[in-house]
């Protein structure tokens, strides 16, 4: 009898055993390839040997509209508050960081690949940027839709003569730091913004939104405009109103809105730029006053 109780028993711990390797391994599968990196603290690879064997790609993303993602859970402008998201210079864990993404920041996909069982994103990087051998290798963030929100949209708009007559215009005023966006004497939005330090100011007048884009890289120094470096890939909801780089954007990397912080440019926190961009229509009018 006893050696019956025995067997019965050493058979249900191993059963048991059996269940937690089975929940851990389906639990390691539902989290995205790089929440475990991201939760340690992110620590930046430093791994050479590439294994690409069991790299996958799975489509290339071509359709009339353009494929793009927006960090939705990264972490704050001064890479604090949560963990950042890693984008690497390859599919997988396994392959060094080269940046780590701030929520706000858009970037377009050029396709999709499937390594080890994930799924990251190719992204598409624009050849006319102004320091392109800055960029030095391929770029992949992994799909992870509590941190990554894929859409599509139509890409870069430009003003034509068919373009539509439109109410709407938006109101700069430099004196308060404020932005107002109007449809005819209806108000849509008044918020905080950030405009041109002075040696840089944002241009007086007034202009119309030619262009819009969902996302540029923007890169500095700026030969008679700003001998200051930055490099800041995955700039969000871009309204163009001058031909000499003067927009209204998302800024993912500071929080001084309602004091001047830009080099020419109209920012708005990323949420309220998303939300402006998709109010405006290509030849809204931009007023720029003191």
């Amino acid at each position: 009898m006893k050696s019956r109780q025995n067997y019965l028993i050493v058979s249900l711990v191993t059963l048991v055993a059996i269940l937690g390797v089975l929940m851990f391994v389906i639990d390691k599968k539902s989290i995205s390839p790089d929440v475990a990196t991201i939760a340690s603290g992110g620590q930046m690879s430093t791994t050479t040997q590439i294994s690409t064997s069991t790299t996958k790609t799975v489509s290339t993303i071509s359709s009339p509209e353009f494929h793009y993602i927006e960090i939705i859970n990264g972490c704050g402008p001064y890479y604090n508050l949560t963990p950042c998201v890693n984008m690497r210079s390859g599919p997988g864990t396994q392959y060094p960081i080269v940046d780590r993404l701030r929520t706000g920041i858009v970037l377009k996909a050029q396709s999709t690949t499937t390594s080890e069982g994930y799924e990251w994103y190719k992204i598409m990087i624009d050849k006319s940027i102004l320091y392109p051998e800055r960029v030095t290798g391929d770029w992949y963030v992994a799909a992870d839709p509590k941190s990554v929100q894929p859409f599509e949209n139509v890409g870069d708009e430009w003003l034509t003569s068919k373009s539509a007559t439109t109410t709407k215009r938006i109101v700069i005023d430099l004196s308060q730091e404020m932005l107002y966006a109007y449809d005819g004497e209806t108000l849509f939005m008044q918020n905080s913004i950030s405009t041109g330090l002075e040696f840089t100011p944002t241009p007086v007048g007034t202009f119309k939104v030619f262009k819009k884009t969902p996302s540029r890289y923007m890169q500095g120094p700026i030969v008679g405009l700003s001998d200051q470096y930055y490099d800041l890939p995955g700039v969000p909801w871009n309204l163009y109103f001058t031909n000499d780089g003067s927009v209204i954007h998302g800024a993912y990397w500071h929080d001084h809105f309602g004091q001047p912080w830009s080099h020419g440019c109209v920012n708005l926190p990323p949420e309220k730029a998303k939300e402006l961009y998709l109010w405006a229509d290509i030849g809204t009018a931009v007023i720029v006053k003191n």
